[in-house]
């Protein structure tokens, strides 16, 4: 699918020194960018820090402390109408006992479309599932999940990028969504990923590595390797 934007503009969102709870506990001060056009995977670990990042980054939770941009201003509303978070535990995630089909015609209706049965299947034929489609959401295999999602989020009105929170918790091979990541990047979204640390070495040990996309570590990341570092130089 190709990823419809006004103009040659790229969108440009930057999260900069963002952190939420006291002394940073649900997220540590972090800096994080995502532009049209690039797949960028960011390592979180812990249960809620995912979900928390996503949701500041797409303007859906006010940080403790730092700022996001969308296009060099801080601009909440636009955060929200122009990026999609997918997926996120508790929060954009469908309920697990949800068929397919019924994902689907859901994501027709917030796109504008009709979400009828004859949709449906098209809708399904064209992300190669429609042999899912009673198939219940929690039970569909974690890559044509991600995908599906991503790629329905992307058809809303206005929706210029996706931010998707911890695809790893499904299990799988890492390297198929985040194929589809790059993919979509690729396509013109900007597509950010939120996940963990084993997702991460299982996405760099793979033979097609990143592909497209990069790896942005948080601060915390950058800390303890630069620690290590300089823990190993007193060493020698």
């Amino acid at each position: 699918m190709r990823i419809e934007r006004g103009g040659d503009e790229r969108m440009r969102v930057r999260a900069t020194a963002v952190s939420k709870g006291p002394g940073g506990r649900a997220l540590p001060p972090s800096d994080v960018s995502m532009t049209s056009g690039r797949a960028v995977f960011v390592e979180a670990e812990t249960a809620q820090r995912p979900t928390v990042l996503g949701l500041i980054v797409s303007g859906r939770m006010k940080p403790d402390s730092g700022e996001v941009s969308i296009d060099d201003a801080p601009d909440a509303k636009a955060l929200r109408r122009r990026i999609a978070l997918v997926d996120a535990p508790d929060v954009s995630e469908p309920h697990s006992d949800v068929l397919l089909a019924d994902v689907v015609a859901e994501e027709l209706m917030f796109a504008g479309k009709f979400g009828g049965p004859p949709a449906v299947r098209r809708e399904l034929e064209r992300l190669g599932i429609r042999q899912h489609a009673r198939v219940p959401i929690g039970d569909l295999a974690p890559g044509d999940r991600v995908r599906a999602l991503c790629e329905l989020a992307l058809q809303r009105p206005g929706v210029e990028g996706i931010v998707l929170v911890s695809p790893d918790r499904h299990g799988g091979d890492p390297e198929e969504w985040w194929r589809t990541a790059c993919e979509l990047a690729d396509a013109g979204a900007a597509v950010l990923v939120i996940a963990g640390r084993a997702a991460r070495a299982a996405i760099a040990a793979h033979p097609d590595g990143w592909g497209t996309g990069e790896v942005m570590p948080l601060r915390e990341a950058i800390a303890a390797i630069e620690a290590e570092d300089f823990s190993g130089s007193d060493e020698a």
